[in-house]
C-alpha cells in the first residue's frame, strides 16, 4: 500500500511542479534579456484562469475537436504513470514500456494535429502540417534513440533501467552513454518545442507550430492543452534524469531517503529548466527546412551509440 501511495504520489507531483518549470525557464529567459519577466508562478495563475473562462468555439469544429484535450490530456497522464521520479517503483511497470512511451505521444500528437485542421483554420493546418512532418523525422530518432539506451540495460523496463542506472552497474558510463545523451538533449528540445526548433512563446505564423495546432482552443479546453504541453515537457527533462543522471533516486522506501530523493529530483529538474533556457538564448531558431539536419545529426549519434555499445 505503501508503493501505491508513492507510485501515485510521483504522478501528483509531475502533473502539479509541471507549470513551475515552465515558469522557471521563462523566468531565467527573462534575467537574461535584461528583463523582469512573469513570476515563475504565472503558468498557475494563467491555468486558473483558462479553467474558470468560458469557450468560444467554432461552428465549423466536430467532436474529434472537442475531445482532443481529453485524450491528450490522459495520454500525458497515462505516461507519467511509467516513469520513475523519485523512487524507481512505478505506478505501470512492464516490458516494453519505452515503446509505449513512444506510441503514446505519437497518439497525443496525432490527435492535436487532426484537431488542428478540423477547424477549418489555415494556420490550424499550417501548424498541423509543420508539426507532422516534424514528427515523422523526430518519432523514429526517438525510438533509436531510446533502443540506445535499453541496449545497454538489457531491458525496456523502466524501472530495471533506473535501477541499474542508480546501483552504478550501468554500460552507460562509457562513450555509449555520451553519445546516447546528445541525441536525447536534441530530442528533449524536439519534443517539448523549444529553439532554435519551434518557439513557444510566440504566434507569428512564419515560426509557431504547436501554437497553430492550439490557435482555436480557448478556456478549459486550452488550459487542458497547455497544461499537457508543460507535462510533457516534465516528463521529457524526467527521463533525462533517469537516463542520465539517476544518481539520487531512492531505491527502498524510507523516510529520510525519500526526501532526500524528493529534493535532489526537485533541484535537477531545476537546473535542467535553467539549461534548456540558456539554450533557447544562446541559439537563434533554425530555418524549418534545416531542423531534419539537427534530427539527422541525433539518430546518427544513437546509431554510433548502438555500434559503440556491441563493439565495447
Amino acid at each position: 500500500m505503501i508503493h501505491v501511495l508513492l507510485e501515485i504520489l510521483q504522478v501528483i507531483f509531475i502533473i502539479g511542479v509541471s507549470p513551475l518549470i515552465q515558469g522557471i525557464v521563462k523566468r531565467t529567459k527573462a534575467i537574461l534579456q535584461g528583463r523582469q519577466g512573469p513570476s515563475v508562478w504565472q503558468p498557475y495563475y494563467d491555468l486558473h484562469k483558462y479553467l474558470n473562462k468560458d469557450e468560444v468555439l467554432s461552428i465549423h469544429v466536430s467532436w474529434l475537436f472537442l475531445i482532443t484535450p481529453y485524450v491528450v490530456f490522459v495520454t500525458m497522464i497515462a505516461v507519467v504513470a511509467m516513469i520513475p521520479v523519485f523512487i524507481t517503483h512505478t505506478l505501470l511497470s512492464f516490458t516494453g514500456q519505452l515503446m509505449l512511451v513512444v506510441y503514446l505521444f505519437g497518439l497525443s500528437r496525432f490527435f492535436t494535429a487532426l484537431a488542428g485542421i478540423d477547424t477549418g483554420s489555415s494556420f490550424g493546418a499550417m501548424g498541423s502540417s509543420r508539426d507532422m512532418f516534424v514528427s515523422a523525422l523526430a518519432e523514429p530518432v526517438l525510438f533509436i534513440t531510446l533502443l540506445a539506451i535499453a541496449l545497454p540495460m538489457k531491458t525496456t523496463n523502466l524501472t530495471l533501467i533506473t535501477s541499474r542506472a542508480v546501483t552504478g552497474h550501468s554500460p552507460l558510463l562509457s562513450p555509449t552513454f555520451y553519445l546516447a545523451f546528445l541525441a536525447f538533449l536534441i530530442l528533449v528540445i524536439t519534443e517539448t518545442g523549444r529553439i532554435p526548433i519551434d518557439n513557444p512563446d510566440t504566434h507569428l505564423e512564419l515560426t509557431m507550430i504547436h501554437e497553430g495546432m492550439i490557435l482555436e482552443y480557448s478556456g478549459k479546453r486550452l488550459g487542458l492543452m497547455m497544461w499537457s504541453a508543460w507535462i510533457k515537457q516534465a516528463i521529457m527533462f524526467t527521463l533525462l534524469l533517469d537516463f542520465c543522471f539517476p544518481w539520487g533516486i531512492s531505491l527502498v522506501v524510507h523516510g529520510s531517503m525519500l526526501i532526500a530523493s524528493f529534493i535532489m529530483v526537485f533541484l535537477k529538474l531545476t537546473v535542467i529548466a535553467i539549461v534548456i533556457a540558456f539554450v533557447e538564448m544562446s541559439y537563434a531558431k533554425i530555418r524549418f527546412f534545416r531542423i531534419p539536419r539537427l534530427l539527422s545529426a541525433a539518430f546518427a549519434l544513437s546509431i554510433i551509440s548502438i555500434l559503440t555499445n556491441f563493439l565495447l
